[in-house]
């Protein structure tokens, strides 16, 4: 019983470890792939990535400087380049003159739509080769990821 119990502890510890060292790069290297399958010009792994932040709602300058791990100059930068493209619109806040704002735009929001289309075609054409039973593991850890990132969002 002993034995059984410690084999499994043993099991869940090497699982913990393999997600946390594997998880975030090979979903890091599954974007760099299909950002390498679609070659816009038009838009940066980056920016569809803001700009898939944004449509969840505006966000200040600050929180896009977190979710994306980039120092603020940079946010701050990359921002202004959209804002250029039409894609974004910079706004204060009512409530602090020293807080920005940044707002999806119609535009920006139709780039969005056509450059994730573009990925997701990409990434069903891939997914379209895969034998049943690996497509089916896929889903499985697709549900599975999508539930523990709901689960960390209720805990923030």
């Amino acid at each position: 019983m002993n034995a059984d119990r410690d084999m499994k502890a043993k099991r869940r510890e090497e699982d913990l470890d393999f997600i946390a060292e594997h998880l975030l790069s090979r979903a890091a290297i599954l974007v760099r792939l299909l950002v390498k399958q679609v070659r816009s010009s038009e838009v940066s792994r980056t920016e569809m990535q803001v700009l898939g932040i944004l449509e969840e709602g505006p966000r200040r300058i600050t929180e896009l400087t977190e979710l994306e791990g980039t120092a603020q100059p940079t946010m701050t930068l990359l921002v202004k380049r959209l804002e250029q493209k039409g894609w974004v619109r910079r706004g204060g806040s009512s409530g602090d003159g020293r807080v920005v704002i940044v707002r999806l735009t119609a535009a920006g929001a139709a780039a969005y739509t056509r450059f994730r289309g573009q990925f997701l075609a990409a990434m069903r054409a891939d997914l379209q080769e895969l034998p049943d039973a690996r497509l089916r593991e896929l889903a499985a850890a697709t549900g599975a990821l999508s539930t523990f990132v709901e689960e960390l969002k209720q805990s923030q």
